[in-house]
């Protein structure tokens, strides 16, 4: 049984964050970096709104640098996953993927979120070349250019919207004959001038030679009136959703509907003492990677004051 006074689980910039502030705090942390070292950024190119890079950074890159600040300052940086947790008394009891047991005086939860797919063969073969899951991260680079957002409910539309401060037009693919959100979203929206609503409409695939031209789309499908149309975009922006990647402590922590750990107010402390959560992992609004190292920062320091009050 190893004794760790710092565990952290996950590598996105919260996790990584959270590994460089214990790490200069003397708490020996020791990280694994999960299924996706350096986290839900790295499926991006080009951070441009990431401060401290005024002419953006690669996405790989900014997490390579991050790794290697928080191995500077004394983190125990290790590949492969936590597979089991019991987080029903302290000290927390977990195991990773090769079965050794791991005894923490705190965790720091930084696992993310997933965004969801429509599950097309071509998300992966585009993905990084027009298509995206963050209209905040990518939209810039879309400007004065064509693209489609999928999704009819609060977040499709505030994507549509900022987009549509970026991009000459906005299509909203919706497979319902109508708008899942709020009215207030619903009627900014219908009344944008280069917004364009796609009702009963599916993506069945995307084109394009060096990266999204165009979109293969159905209305009505299954329907006797069903019609196969395509139009020509160059960003396909999915915005349907996300799932946090928090199966592991489900039952244990307190949680929303959604599956997002729930922390208290101004803090990252979960419903168990010595357990705190940052990053996307319990943040449904924000979704960003300076937020994340933000929370990583604040998580960190919590722990800090924690295990001096011991």
């Amino acid at each position: 049984m190893e004794k760790v006074k710092t565990l952290i689980i996950g590598s996105g910039p919260a996790g990584y964050t959270a590994a460089i502030y214990a790490g200069r705090a003397n708490l020996q942390p020791v990280l694994y970096s999960g299924l996706q070292p350096g986290g839900q950024l790295t499926t991006t190119t080009i951070v441009e709104n990431f401060p401290g890079f005024h002419e953006g950074i690669d996405a790989n890159q900014l997490m390579t640098e991050m790794r290697q600040q928080a191995e500077v300052y004394g983190a125990d940086l290790r590949d492969g996953s936590i597979v089991k947790a019991d987080l029903s008394c302290r000290p927390f009891h977990l195991e990773d993927e090769r079965g050794n047991q791991i005894e923490a005086e705190t965790v720091i939860i930084a696992t993310g979120a997933s965004a969801k797919y429509l599950g097309l063969p071509d998300e992966e073969k585009y993905r990084g070349q027009g298509v995206s899951a963050c209209a905040t991260c990518d939209g810039f680079f879309y400007r004065k250019r064509v693209v489609a957002v999928v999704g009819g409910g609060d977040t499709a539309c505030e994507e549509a919207m900022y987009l549509s401060g970026l991009a000459k037009k906005v299509y909203m693919i919706v497979r319902k004959p109508y708008l899942r959100a709020a009215e207030i979203m619903r009627k900014r929206v219908t009344e944008k001038d280069n917004i364009e609503i796609l009702y009963n409409t599916n993506t069945v695939g995307l084109f394009g030679e060096n990266g999204v031209e165009g979109a293969h789309l159905v209305r009505f499908k299954g329907e006797e009136n069903e019609e196969n149309f395509d139009v020509a975009i160059d960003g396909f922006f999915l915005a349907i959703g996300h799932t946090p990647n928090t199966d592991l402590f489900k039952g244990q922590l307190d949680m929303d509907e959604h599956g997002f750990i729930i922390t208290q107010p101004k803090s990252t402390a979960t419903s168990i003492e010595g357990v705190f959560a940052a990053g996307d992992v319990a943040d449904p609004t924000y979704r960003q990677g300076v937020v994340a190292a933000g929370t990583g920062a604040m998580a960190a320091i919590e722990v800090d004051r924690f295990l001096q009050k011991l």
